[in-house]
């Protein structure tokens, strides 16, 4: 991607984590916690803004991929 990431909104960060295995196991206020069964996991906060670029390279960290492996599952 060459360092420019796109802004994604909480949603479609969700269903990408959804399309990896991952599955919700709880939420407090407005951040939703998601774990894969091999142990991994992250949060989203679900805000009307939008996912910053920063945040989404730690949600990547979170779980272990890279920014690239994760958006070819969007």
């Amino acid at each position: 991607m060459g360092g420019s990431l796109p802004v994604l909104k909480p949603k479609e960060v969700i269903a990408i984590l959804q399309t990896l295995g991952f599955v919700m196991v709880r939420q407090k206020g407005s951040h939703q916690q998601f774990r894969h069964n091999d142990g991994r996991a992250t949060t989203v906060p679900v805000h009307p803004r939008d996912i910053s670029p920063l945040l989404l390279r730690q949600i990547c960290k979170d779980i272990g991929l890279t920014t690239d492996e994760f958006l070819k599952h969007k």
